[in-house]
Formats: C-alpha cells, sequence, structure tokens
C-alpha cells in the first residue's frame, strides 16, 4: 500500500525533504442538458480546475529563498512543475505530475510552544497529469 513515506515530491530539480503535506486535485465542470421530458437528453463537459498545496518546514523555505538574487520572493519564481512518485510494492513508480505551478504568497504563523515552523503555500496550477511515465 503507498503512503506518506513512498512518496518523492521534486520542485525546481531537487528533492523536498522538509515537506509535511501535500494535496492536489482537478475537478471538471459537468452538466446535463434537459430536452423534453424529465430527464437529461446529453451531457457537456465544462472547464477543468486543478488545485495543488503543500506545507513546508521553514528551513526547505529558506533552501528556496537562498536560491533565489538578494529580496526575491516565491511568488517570483517562474512557473515550475511539481513531480510526485509514488513507489509501489514492486518497486516500480508512479507519477504525477502538477503542471505550471506558481507560489500565490509567503507568510509565517507562529506562536509560543512551536517545536517547527510550517507554513503552508497554496499555489497556482494550470492542470496535472496523472500517472505518466
Amino acid at each position: 500500500m503507498a503512503g506518506w513515506n513512498s512518496i518523492t515530491t521534486n520542485i525546481l530539480g531537487r528533492d523536498l525533504e522538509g515537506i509535511t503535506k501535500l494535496a492536489y486535485s482537478d475537478e471538471t465542470d459537468k452538466k446535463n442538458f434537459n430536452g423534453a421530458g424529465g430527464f437529461p437528453v446529453g451531457r457537456g463537459d465544462g472547464n477543468t480546475e486543478a488545485k495543488a498545496s503543500f506545507s513546508l518546514y521553514k528551513e526547505e523555505v529558506n533552501g528556496l529563498l537562498n536560491a533565489l538574487p538578494p529580496g526575491g520572493r516565491l511568488q517570483d519564481i517562474a512557473p515550475f512543475d511539481i513531480t510526485v512518485n509514488y513507489e509501489k510494492a514492486d518497486g516500480s513508480l508512479q507519477k504525477d505530475r502538477i503542471r505550471n505551478c506558481e507560489f500565490m504568497g509567503n507568510g509565517i504563523d507562529v506562536k509560543n510552544g512551536d517545536g517547527s515552523i510550517v507554513t503552508k503555500f497554496d499555489l497556482l496550477v494550470s492542470h496535472i497529469e496523472w500517472n505518466v511515465i
């Protein structure tokens, strides 16, 4: 069975080690079209919206920021892909690719008693390629 320990997330050419959460999904707007009678006579597809977010330790965020020019912001990073590899029990990989990601913002939320600083980042993405080779 796949679990958190079977996942590798790669961004900007490096595997993320300080990642604590990853979420991504896509949804297509689908509609029924009614005609004569009380039941649909057809269906249509609308736009597909993809979403992605992850949570990173402050040290991982610092690593990304240190790769930028002085004063650079995460939001200044050009669109990038995120590759997510799931290692199967037989050792083979299933790969998903989250395409054209951009950071929407940056911030910190920390309080007394926190033993670490973790920040959730919502990403702007164009689409997701599921189970790519």
